[in-house]
C-alpha cells in the first residue's frame, strides 16, 4: 500500500517534467491544439533550433557561466575557512556567529531582496556582476557554512594533533588533512550552490538592468511575446536545454550531496 501510494506521488511530481519534454517535440499544431496529445505525432527539432537561435542566447548562457561558476566557488571557498574556524578553534561570540548563520539560514532570499537591492544601488552595483554573485553568496553561504561545519566536527581532534606533531602547520592541516575528509560536505555545498545560483530568477531579474547582463532563467521569458503571444513549443525546449545541466550533474554526484546534507544536517 506504502508502495502504491508513493509511486502515485511520484507520477504526479514527475508528470510536468514529462509534459515539458513532450511538448518541447510537438510542431505548433500539436502543441495549440485543444486536445491535449500525450506523445508528439509528428516528431520535431525545430523548437529546439528556434530555443538556441533565440536573440541573447549564448550571451546570457555566458553571463550565467561566470556567475554560477564564481559563485559556487566563493561559497565554498568562504564556506570552508568560516565552517573550519566556527568548530576548531573557540572565540568570543562563536554560538552567536552560529545562531545568526542559522537565523539567517531560514529567511527566504525574497526577504532580502529589497535591503539588497537599496545597498547594491548606493554602491552603483547594480546591473553587474559583483551584485548577482555577492546576492547569490549571501543567499547560500549560510547553508555551506552549516552542511561543512557539521563534517569538521565530526573529525576527530587527534587527526589534527597527529599533523600538528609531525610538525604540519595551520594552514598545512588544513589543506592536506582536513580538507580531504570534508570533501563530501565541500561538494554537497557545491552543488546546493551551483542550483541556486543556475536556477534564480527574481534577483537576476531585479538586479540586472541590460538584457545582455540576463541569465539564462530570465532569456526563458524573451518567448512570451505581447503581439504573437508564447511560443510554447520551443520555451518548453529552452526549458529543457536549461534543465539538462542542472540534471546531468546531479545524477553524477547525487551520492555525495545526499551523504553530504544528512551528515552535515545530524553531525553538526
Amino acid at each position: 500500500m506504502k508502495n502504491a501510494i508513493a509511486a502515485v506521488f511520484c507520477l504526479v511530481w514527475i508528470f510536468p517534467v514529462y509534459w515539458m519534454v513532450n511538448t518541447a517535440f510537438k510542431p505548433r499544431p500539436e502543441v495549440m491544439t485543444p486536445d491535449p496529445h500525450f506523445w508528439p505525432h509528428h516528431p520535431t527539432l525545430d523548437n529546439f533550433t528556434a530555443a538556441v537561435t533565440q536573440p541573447q542566447f549564448l550571451t546570457n548562457l555566458g553571463n550565467s557561466v561566470i556567475v554560477v561558476t564564481v559563485t559556487v566557488l566563493a561559497s565554498i571557498v568562504l564556506g570552508i575557512f568560516a565552517a573550519a574556524a566556527l568548530s576548531r578553534f573557540r572565540f568570543p561570540g562563536r554560538r552567536a556567529i552560529m545562531v545568526v548563520i542559522l537565523a539567517v539560514q531560514m529567511l527566504p532570499a525574497t526577504a532580502m531582496l529589497i535591503p539588497l537591492f537599496t545597498m547594491f544601488n548606493r554602491l552603483d552595483l547594480l546591473g553587474t556582476y559583483a551584485a548577482l554573485i555577492l546576492a547569490y553568496v549571501a543567499t547560500v553561504l549560510p547553508f555551506s557554512i552549516w552542511v561543512m561545519r557539521g563534517f569538521f566536527v565530526a573529525v576527530p581532534a587527534e587527526v589534527e594533533e597527529a599533523a600538528q606533531i609531525d610538525g604540519a602547520t595551520t594552514w598545512r592541516t588544513l589543506v592536506s588533512v582536513l580538507f580531504p575528509l570534508v570533501a563530501p560536505g565541500v561538494i554537497a555545498t557545491g552543488i546546493f550552490a551551483f542550483i541556486a545560483a543556475w536556477n534564480d530568477y527574481l534577483i537576476a531579474y531585479t538586479f540586472m538592468q541590460d538584457e545582455a547582463r540576463y541569465t539564462l532563467p530570465v532569456w526563458l521569458a524573451s518567448f512570451t511575446n505581447p503581439h504573437t503571444g508564447t511560443d510554447f513549443g520551443a520555451q518548453m525546449a529552452a526549458s529543457v536545454i536549461f534543465a539538462a545541466p542542472v540534471v546531468v550533474f546531479f545524477l553524477i554526484i547525487q551520492r555525495n550531496l545526499v551523504a553530504g546534507m544528512s551528515a552535515g544536517a545530524v553531525k553538526g
